[in-house]
């Protein structure tokens, strides 16, 4: 599945909130290098090197379209291609920070477990996640994705995500690698401008599995019908506008 870098960051400060968020509650950190893990296109990897400059911040990613974008944003940076599922740092870090990416991978506890293992003593693991699968934006993309003529063709392809572990899961995991352990939801409700706005934020990341999935000649027809329903879910507001709900976990284990 490829992405892209472009339209991701059509609503960058919507999605570099949470990142701030996440980044604001990682304590103090020791000596040792910043590891913003699936960077994307450097979005998050700025708001690390702004708080840390003094540190080596490198970006991991494994989409090429993302890399470029990052580091033609900061060239002064170090960005890799890099697969989460097996990557593991040449040396112990300080920080492994995940805004937005561990929800994809469907074995991202047994990850998160061994990263902790691969920090310094006193190093964070600091994770945010969407948690939005029940979200009429998600479930309408199942919802179209059953119907006819689309069915056929998800039938034979993997799409979407796994639901979430609840946060007793995590914190039952990372508890005993770790000297503290905060786990919290936010939900954040961003007013966009109307149901397609909607529509485009999600094909930057969510929409974009099943869009692959599909030959060209239905895709135009899918979302067609998917704004339709968007459009059913969300009403406008009294100024026009549409309110999209977005629930996400945070994580930040701290080694001891």
């Amino acid at each position: 599945m490829a992405w892209s870098a472009a339209q991701y960051v059509k609503f960058e400060d919507e999605r570099t909130r949470p990142a701030r968020d996440l980044l604001a509650q990682v304590p103090g950190l020791p000596s040792g290098a910043l590891y913003d893990l699936g960077c994307g296109p450097g979005n998050s990897t700025e708001l690390i090197n702004e708080r840390l400059s003094d540190r080596l911040t490198i970006g991991i990613d494994s989409d090429d379209d993302m890399l470029a974008a990052a580091a033609k944003r900061l060239p002064q940076l170090t960005f890799e291609k890099g697969d989460l599922a097996q990557w593991q740092p040449p040396a112990p870090a300080a920080l492994f920070y995940a805004n937005a990416v561990f929800q994809w991978l469907p074995e991202h506890l047994d990850i998160l477990a061994r990263l902790m293992g691969a920090l310094v003593p006193g190093g964070a693991l600091a994770v945010q996640m969407p948690d939005n699968l029940v979200e009429p934006s998600h479930v309408a993309m199942r919802e179209v994705a059953a119907e006819a003529p689309f069915a056929a063709h998800f039938a034979r392809n993997p799409r979407d995500r796994s639901a979430l572990p609840s946060p007793a899961v995590y914190i039952d995991r990372l508890s005993p690698l770790s000297g503290r352990v905060d786990v919290w939801h936010t939900i954040y409700y961003h007013r966009l401008a109307n149901a397609e706005a909607i529509v485009e934020w999600v094909k930057g990341t969510g929409l974009r599995p099943y869009l692959d999935a599909l030959p060209d000649d239905l895709r135009a027809d899918y979302q067609a019908a998917y704004l339709e329903r968007i459009r059913a879910a969300y009403p406008p507001l009294a100024d026009g506008r549409v309110l999209l709900r977005f629930p996400r976990i945070f994580i930040v284990a701290v080694k001891g």
